[in-house]
């Protein structure tokens, strides 16, 4: 653990959805000095995410659904376009994608390549994300999709690599696991069939 980091307290402010926590650490600076912080940390587990790239047609598969905190910060109708992911709920991080992939678009996913794991938001939320591309074929499909039960309502997209880039460049895409993965595409070419 970090020397110069002591936590002095831990409350749980709301354990509802995901777990909120308010931590007072003392920190200390180069100059020896320690200061008193408090911050709140949202524990939502870690998860992964999954771009599907279909290699000669150059088509990806993407989702949409209604994202609340995307709405109340202003989205016009809340319906983001993103990157299959999911958490992991103690499953290792490929196990975990594949059955998203499976749940949300439909597609039975093959070999995955992991590209890396970032945290996405450390400055209020503990989540690393780990991030893959994998291949697919119209034979991967094996169900339309769309989620699992009555609060998923998710709609599966398949859009051209090229229009999808398009999208991330005029604001049709924001979500950042999506544009990270379409970019990592981008610089490092599309996975291949198996």
């Amino acid at each position: 653990m970090n020397p110069d980091i002591e936590v002095l307290s831990t409350q749980v402010l709301s354990d509802d959805w995901y777990t909120l926590r308010k931590v007072t650490f003392r920190q200390r600076g180069a100059d020896g000095t320690w200061t008193v912080q408090s911050r709140e940390a949202y524990d939502r587990g870690n998860g992964a995410a999954l771009l599907l790239v279909h290699p000669q047609r150059h088509t990806v598969i993407l989702t949409r659904q209604f994202r609340l905190p995307a709405y109340m910060n202003g989205h016009p109708d809340g319906m983001l376009i993103e990157a299959c992911a999911g958490l992991l709920d103690g499953e290792d991080p490929a196990a975990a994608i594949r059955r998203e992939a499976e749940e949300e678009t439909g597609f039975r996913v093959g070999p995955l390549q992991k590209v890396f794991e970032a945290y996405m938001s450390p400055g209020s939320v503990t989540e690393i994300l780990h991030f893959f591309v994998a291949p697919y074929q119209d034979a991967d499909r094996v169900s339309a999709g769309g989620g699992t039960g009555d609060e998923e309502r998710i709609e599966v997209l398949e859009l051209p690599l090229a229009e999808a880039v398009d999208m991330v460049a005029d604001g049709r895409i924001r979500d950042g696991k999506t544009i990270l993965l379409l970019q990592y595409v981008q610089l490092h070419g599309l996975p291949q069939l198996r």
